[in-house]
């Protein structure tokens, strides 16, 4: 490995709790170099990525808001660059193409894509013969536990997702939980027949429902990190499995992972348990 020229890193979204996470762990990784620090926040421009993040020493890379140059510029090394992406489900869309023009592999940790954003960003990776990885959750613990859910739904026919956030998160039901609820889905059964003609006197008090009857209930309150239950239901007993995030360190693993594994792949790949 110290023969071996770093990966340039461009973390966009600089300034937010899981991007100077991201800054942290990537300048601490012998394999990776960071070359470029994103932000539009207004009273982050010019600060420097690495105090900002908490680090020892300044880097000398401040950060900015100027976004395609910055693309740009990574993209001249010999070493093929990656983007991180966690900004804003508004945002991470155009991010994304742009990194595929100029030649970056995105690894996207910003939920809140559609269904048809991802169809049309998987063909411009296609096209284009390059890697992106979008993870809902970087989390291998999370992993672990859409896999029991996988396992158990084989058994149990009613099951009912609770994802808990804190308040500044933008998206509701979470990425990971409409990821979960997919992978239960994909089994081929229909959940929670009901028994009864259920009547919500308050829109909404039974949660969304996403395919085959799968139930998902969002809550956003300060104090949180992010959080996930799923609960089986069956006669006489429950199954729960859940879940809990106390520091956003957890998710780094699963980070750096993604940006070495996404130089290999020529396409979209979604999901973390698919490069573990």
């Amino acid at each position: 490995m110290a023969n071996q020229t770093p990966i340039p890193v461009v973390v966009i979204g600089a300034a937010g709790k899981m991007g100077r996470e991201v800054i942290k762990a990537v300048t601490q990784a012998a394999d990776m170099n960071l070359v470029g620090a994103i932000d539009t926040t207004a009273e982050y421009q010019g600060q420097d990525a690495g105090e900002l993040a908490g680090l020892s020493e300044p880097l000398e890379i401040p950060i900015t808001n100027q976004l395609e140059p910055m693309l740009a510029f990574a993209s001249q090394g010999k070493q093929l660059g990656v983007m991180v992406d966690f900004t804003h489900p508004s945002s991470v869309y155009d991010n994304v193409r742009s990194a595929i023009a100029y030649g970056l592999r995105p690894v996207v940790g910003t939920t809140g894509l559609s269904p048809e954003q991802i169809q049309d960003l998987a063909e411009f990776a296609d096209k284009a013969s390059t890697g992106c990885l979008i993870i809902p959750n970087f989390s291998i613990g999370m992993v672990l536990l859409q896999q029991a859910a996988v396992a158990a739904s084989q058994h149990f026919d009613h099951v009912e997702i609770i994802e808990l956030h804190h308040n500044q998160k933008a998206d509701a039901p979470s990425g990971t939980a409409i990821q979960t609820a997919q992978m239960l889905a994909d089994i081929g059964k229909t959940y929670n027949q009901s028994l009864v003609e259920e009547t919500e006197k308050l829109p909404g008090a039974r949660g969304s429902q996403a395919e085959e009857g799968v139930r998902i209930h969002s809550v956003r309150l300060p104090g949180l990190i992010a959080h996930q239950e799923v609960i089986f239901g069956a006669a006489g007993q429950i199954y729960t499995l859940r879940h809990d995030t106390s520091d956003r360190a957890c998710y780094m693993p699963g980070v750096l992972l993604a940006i070495r594994k996404v130089l290999q792949l020529k396409s979209l790949v979604y999901g973390l348990e698919k490069i573990l």
